[in-house]
């Protein structure tokens, strides 16, 4: 019975609605229903702790062991990066002072990275969505900071933030 639906045919039942779920489902795209759970903050953690682990074992100090940064290399400046692996090291060793001596900038990221997790944690602990938005303020004054640290590190008074 080719052609039959609702119209022509009483019998037949009506066209269902297609939800957001079906939607989904229909294009291959999933809700965001599965990053609700707490296996996914478990994940990331799990995924930046195995990569702390690894800079906390091997001595980015010595060389051979990573690559130098391109734009050092090339100009002598440092970028908001440099001594980022250097920090890190020093952080997961425990030794602040020389994690903020290397990168200061990264230690914030770091500590800001702990606090966000955590928030996130609290979220899905409660059985709530968390939603980061960073409006134009926000991340133009990010990028700001970015730049000034960047522009600072390599100023001749700003030779306390070099790695």
């Amino acid at each position: 019975m080719r052609g039959v639906n609702a119209e022509t045919h009483p019998a037949a039942p009506p066209p269902r609605a297609e939800t957001a779920d079906t939607a989904a489902a229909n294009t291959g795209r999933g809700t965001g229903r599965a990053l609700r759970g707490p296996w996914v903050p478990a994940g990331v953690l799990t995924a930046v702790g195995g990569a702390f682990a690894y800079v906390a074992a091997v001595d980015p100090n010595e060389p051979g062991h990573y690559p130098v940064c391109p734009l050092w290399r090339f100009t002598g400046l440092y970028c908001p990066g440099c001594g980022g692996l250097r920090s890190a090291h020093a952080f997961a060793n425990g030794d602040m002072a020389t994690a903020l001596t290397d990168n200061a900038l990264a230690v914030a990221g770091f500590l800001g990275f702990a606090v966000l997790w955590t928030v996130w944690v609290v979220h899905v602990a409660r059985g709530r969505p968390l939603r980061l938005r960073l409006g134009p303020v926000q991340m133009w004054s990010l990028g700001a900071l970015a730049l000034v640290f960047t522009v600072v590190r390599n100023l001749p008074f700003g030779g306390w933030l070099h790695p």
